[in-house]
């Protein structure tokens, strides 16, 4: 009976503390307050810091209000649509390509002329397979890893 007790302390305390280290969104679903956001949920227009330790595998980010300085900005999420996972270097082509095409319509500016650059995130075979995950995550970031300051959308950096 003691151990019941001490796995609901356990859970109790892990989901009070998700919840208080978690980023708040507000009605639009804009980023108002700096903390954890779940990398599955990013949207166009999320804003966040480059994590603390490099990891192929992304479950959690540093999100951020836009209007605070930021490493990153969600520019395109889209999913994609095949059968079945087409292996890590197609996967990183197709994800590469396509964050390409949507680079200029985000920025307001061709990727070459641009002082951004862009990081597509894409589905492992792991995630893939285990969490159904089919989305592509683009983020544009400044080539000189200086801060970006509000939205880049439409800036034609």
């Amino acid at each position: 009976m003691k151990n019941w007790g001490i796995y609901i302390v356990v859970i109790a305390g892990y989901f009070l503390y998700s919840v208080m280290t978690s980023a708040d969104r507000d009605e639009s679903g804009a980023i108002v307050s700096a903390g954890t956001i779940d990398a599955f949920s990013l949207r166009v227009g999320d804003c966040y810091d480059d994590s603390d330790g490099y990891s192929d595998e992304v479950d959690s980010l540093p999100g951020v209000p836009c209007t605070e300085p930021h490493d990153n900005e969600v520019y395109a999420v889209f999913a994609v649509d095949l059968p079945e996972y087409p292996g890590d270097d197609a996967m990183g082509d197709l994800a590469y390509e396509q964050c390409m095409t949507k680079f200029a319509g985000f920025v307001g500016k061709d990727y070459e002329s641009s002082s951004l650059d862009f990081y597509p995130m894409y589905p492992s075979s792991e995630s893939w397979s285990r969490r159904d995950d089919r989305d592509v995550v683009c983020a544009v970031y400044d080539m000189e890893l200086e801060k970006l300051e509000g939205s880049v959308k439409g800036l034609g950096l």
